[in-house]
Formats: structure tokens, sequence, C-alpha cells
């Protein structure tokens, strides 16, 4: 009979990342946010739209909103649930909020499932 264990710090961290990732859409915004500029910005919506620099501070929620077709509060608990697993980071500019891919938490994540699986 195998003892039911808790699972290791690293395994806990994997399993929330896990989670965020399941949902289709939170695996496509962040892929999205990869390449900011190329997925959020065209002559429909140029560059010069934004009010804070996508590369540098992240893209405002209201882009991804528009991207997705969702209702705002979706995209928020989504991007929330990105946040929480340390996928992104959120910056606030005035009155919104702009998320950004955490490259260096993900880096370290690939690594921990490296050594973990």
């Amino acid at each position: 009979m195998t003892a039911h264990t808790e699972p290791e710090p690293d395994v806990e961290q994997l399993l929330d990342v896990f989670k965020a990732l399941a949902n289709p859409v939170r695996l496509q915004v962040l892929r999205w946010l990869r390449e900011p500029v190329r997925h959020f910005f065209n002559e429909q919506s140029p560059v010069e739209r934004a009010i804070a620099d996508p590369i540098e501070v992240g893209v405002c929620v209201t882009h991804i909103q528009e991207k997705t077709g969702l209702a705002q509060s979706t995209v928020s608990a989504y991007m929330a649930e990105l946040q929480r697993a340390g996928l992104v980071r959120a910056t606030r500019v005035g009155k919104w909020t702009h998320y950004k891919r955490d490259e260096a938490r993900i880096a370290e994540l690939v690594a921990t499932l490296g050594h973990t699986l």
C-alpha cells in the first residue's frame, strides 16, 4: 500500500502552471504575448494606439479582450490565473492593466519540469 504524500513545492508550482495552461484561450494569449506587436497591433490597430510600450510594459487588457472577443471580466479572470501561475506580470498604467510574459519565470518552470519528469 502506498502512503499519500503532499506534493513537493516544485510539483505544486508545475500543477498551477498546468492548470493555467489547460485552458486553450489562456495558452493562446500566452503565445501571443511572446510577440505582442505582431499579434496585437496591425493597420486597424496600430502600435501607436497603445498607451505604453507593449515590449517593455506589456499589452493592455483591452487589446487582449479585443483579440479574444471575450468579455472583459473573462479576460481579467484568465489573466489573473496566468499571473497566479507566474507566467505573466501585471503593470498598472493609469487605470489600465498591462500584461507581459515573465520570461525568467517561464525559463525556471521549464527547467523545473525537466528535473521533475
